[in-house]
């Protein structure tokens, strides 16, 4: 089925006036995208990824998008016009240009365009599998079927991919695993997959959550991981043979105080999403928290280590 998609210029302070007239007008569906958006995630201090410093631009401009369908669309667009001059005369602050522009759109487009750029990725004996896509794997292979959904983690990512080796290397069999921020559950997955007796994951993302309990089914491994909404490690109290943090440096930074008090003895910790910049910040962090750096990895831009106490 085609929908227009209408875009309209405004600024933050208007942006949700124009989503109401667009949602009253009755789009399927709305879209903001507003540059203070990113600023404000910037500076909350629970951003667990990086983002472009081009990207973080106070300019007060956003944009709103509304789809329709293309029975009744000229009466919508007249509706809209006149709404919008409404606007113009009675808002009491700026509204931008409120500018508008049309685009003929597929919605299933929406749904399986992004699909043909996800590829099965090899790291080690791991592969990670898109869930649409077929896969035989080769004996020895241990194969974790994946659909991201909104989430964070397809696998394909470096930091990903080092926690990856650090897994396969150190051996699960038979350890308790955590995985805190764990996106869309590859760790964990992985984890359980490669033999682990028990994985817990947590994430503040509902996305995320629920991204991870369905990764779980898929690969039938919902007996062997929990997964919650919690905060970094605010709802556990176990102690675990492997710890794993593939999160950010400011938050890794943070988490450098409490990440030994849910080591077992003898535990490991594997941290990463760790950029090349911040290595040295995040090293000397966990060194003074008592921790050793066992191992240190590179891909990219990206910095991993292996961590002991």
């Amino acid at each position: 089925m085609k929908y227009y998609e209408l875009t309209i210029d405004t600024t933050s302070e208007a942006s949700e006036l124009v989503a109401d007239i667009l949602t009253d007008l009755g789009s399927n569906g709305i879209g903001i995208y507003d540059n203070r958006d990113l600023l404000g995630l910037s500076d909350s201090g629970v951003v667990w990824d990086y983002m472009e410093e081009h990207l973080i631009v106070d300019d007060g401009k956003a944009q709103v998008k509304g789809y329709f369908p293309l029975d009744g669309y000229d009466q919508i667009k007249s509706q809209l016009k006149e709404r919008l001059d409404f606007l113009k005369e009675n808002c009491p602050f700026d509204y931008g240009t409120l500018g508008i522009s049309e685009t003929l759109v597929n919605d299933d487009d929406w749904v399986n365009s992004w699909k043909q750029y996800y590829k099965p990725i090899h790291a080690g004996r791991v592969t990670i599998v898109p869930e649409w896509i077929d896969y035989a794997p080769d004996d020895g292979e241990y194969v974790v079927k994946i659909d991201p959904g909104m989430a964070f983690g397809t696998g394909e990512h470096e930091s990903t991919k080092m926690c990856l080796m650090f897994l396969q290397a150190l051996g699960v069999e038979d350890k308790s695993v955590i995985d805190v921020g764990t996106g869309s559950g590859i760790l964990a997955l992985a984890s359980a997959r490669l033999g682990a007796k028990s994985v817990e994951a947590y994430d503040i993302d509902d996305n995320a959550v629920k991204a991870a309990k369905e990764n779980s089914e898929l690969n039938g491994l919902s007996d062997k991981i929990y997964v919650a909404n919690a905060n970094l490690l605010d709802k556990t109290t176990g102690k675990f043979d492997i710890v794993l943090a593939n999160i950010t440096a400011d938050v890794l930074i943070t988490l450098s105080q409490s990440l030994g008090d849910y080591m077992k003895k003898d535990g490991v910790v594997i941290v990463s999403g760790i950029i090349l910049k911040r290595e040295n910040d995040v090293k000397d962090a966990f060194v003074k928290a008592g921790f050793e750096v066992a191992e240190r990895m590179n891909m990219g831009e990206w910095v991993a280590f292996r961590l002991t106490k």
